[in-house]
């Protein structure tokens, strides 16, 4: 699904890169959480395969397809295909709960009746049936990063990219919101997270990708957090 081929990232301006070769394979329906240092690239290696970034040398595929070579219409079709679940949440702050999900599907051009039979589906899906008409405000710091969630999700995306999904939520909310990404991940989503929460990373685990000071130092199929940074 996504191959990095000796992926280098550098800013303008840095003497170091941000991601130093990278080589590696994510299959479809994999659970890929991303661990390592502030700095180590998880945030760049997300936006990478966002399209947000391109790479300063090395060829990012994502089912075959060059990112790098995209065209307009191939990008917004890539990144109607992935959705991204942020820290900070980025809801819209005078939008219902029910109009934050909508807009990531009014921005596609879907008809009304779809947006609200969708709308609803994913807000069952991730619990927050009966939330609708609330504004970001009167919701729970948990509550919002599941509309985050939502909104990622009604896109029917194949791939979730998520960067630090829990680091503004307690550690019930986070192991809650982890069980509801596991789920989805069951349901055939594609997950990768970026993240912190080494407790999390530990008892679920699933695939772990150790990045620091750009590099990739441990690839494992079950792995844990590790400590070596």
């Amino acid at each position: 699904m996504i191959s990095l081929q000796n992926v280098t990232k550098i800013y303008p301006g840095s003497a170091s890169p941000a991601l130093d070769q990278i080589t590696l394979d994510i299959e479809k329906g994999e659970f890929v959480f991303l661990v390592g240092p502030s700095g180590a690239g998880k945030s760049t290696l997300i936006k990478l395969l966002f399209r947000e970034l391109l790479p300063t040398k090395g060829e990012i595929y994502f089912f075959g397809r060059n990112l790098a070579r995209l065209d307009k219409k191939a990008l917004l079709n890539h990144r109607r295909q992935i959705g991204m679940v942020f820290q900070d949440f980025r809801l819209l702050k005078q939008k219902t709960v029910f109009e934050n999900v909508a807009f990531a599907l009014e921005v596609l051009g879907k008809p009304p009746k779809e947006i609200e039979f969708k709308v609803a589906e994913v807000l069952e899906k991730v619990g927050l049936a009966g939330k609708e008409k609330a504004f970001p405000e009167e919701l729970s710091g948990g509550e919002q990063q599941r509309v985050g969630v939502a909104r990622a999700l009604v896109k029917d995306p194949l791939l979730l990219l998520a960067d630090e999904p829990t680091g503004n939520l307690d550690r019930n909310t986070s192991r809650q919101l982890m069980e509801l990404l596991e789920t989805l991940n069951a349901e055939g989503t594609t997950m990768v997270i970026a993240t912190h929460a080494w407790d999390l990373v530990d008892r679920m685990q699933k695939r772990v990708i150790s990045l620091n000071q750009g590099r990739l130092v441990r690839d494992e199929k079950r792995g844990t957090y590790g400590h070596e940074f």
